[in-house]
């Protein structure tokens, strides 16, 4: 056998190898973080629920059962986080790391971490579909909101795109994946309902909800779209990082309509 051959067999089992404990991590991971939100919630939150995927969902299903959606996201809000201190998404020691909401999504949107996927994100600048001006807007539009966010301290499941979420056979709806939980804003969970689906009216509904309800939500406007925002344009530059350019003009779609839906609103 030539060393040519030698040498890509033992890539590949290396490789391979990689992936096997890469995947024993991940597992590891994430029964860790399941049994850290089993206990914060006190097993109120079920973590392996069954059912349908909501993804499957229709508009027009969607239409008979949203409250449900918006019942799930308010009680794991209710969850009483006193006893976790910081913001932000828990890392591996389920600790919330940052000292405010603003350190948070600056972090994540705006910084350039030393290694890992994101290292050198902005050189996507220029060079993907990814706009330096534009996201430096949005990027602005979130921060200049981010104080109407701070002192809101609740669990949230922060990763509610509609194929992480199940429908189960008594009606109720269930998040399936925490990998992404933290403190954060509960309108986090709301902005990416309405994020990854915009044509259903997440916030208008909501803006119904709350008044039905009689739930008070006190700086509606502002807390959505620093949410919306900020989710939206991290998922943007994700998307514009596998070159997804449907997905890329959809956001930014869903982007430059926030303002002035929020604005028919309040």
């Amino acid at each position: 056998m030539a060393d040519a051959d030698i040498i890509i067999i033992v890539k590949a089992l290396i490789h391979k190898t990689l992936q096997i404990l890469h995947r024993q991590i991940d597992g590891d991971n994430k029964m860790n973080r399941d049994i850290f939100i089993r206990n914060l919630t006190k097993e109120k939150i079920e973590m392996s629920p069954k059912g349908r995927n909501a993804n499957e969902l229709t508009p027009e299903e969607f239409e008979k059962c949203y409250e449900n959606f918006f019942d799930m996201i308010f009680e794991i809000a209710a969850t009483d986080v006193s006893s976790v201190e910081g913001y932000g998404e828990f890392d591996e020691n389920n600790k919330a790391p940052f000292k405010t909401v603003e350190e948070f999504i600056r972090a994540d949107m705006v910084e350039e971490p030393e290694d890992g996927y994101w290292k050198n994100w902005k050189e996507m600048f220029g060079t993907t579909f990814l706009e330096e001006d534009y996201y430096n807007e949005i990027a602005s539009k979130a921060l200049k909101y981010v104080p109407f966010c701070e002192g809101q301290r609740f669990l949230a499941n922060n990763n509610t795109f509609f194929c992480n979420m199940i429908v189960g056979d008594d009606g109720k709806t269930y998040c399936a994946d925490w990998g992404r939980a933290g403190i954060m804003d509960f309108m986090m969970d709301f902005a990416i309902l309405d994020l990854n689906k915009p044509y259903l009216l997440v916030p208008e509904k909501l803006y119904e909800y709350a008044k039905k309800k009689n739930i008070k939500i006190e700086n509606f406007k502002e807390r959505f779209l620093c949410m919306a925002y900020y989710k939206g344009i991290v998922t943007l530059r994700w998307h514009a990082s596998i070159d997804d350019l449907e997905s890329c003009n959809s956001i930014v779609k869903s982007i430059n309509a926030l303002e002035e839906r929020m604005n028919k609103l309040v």
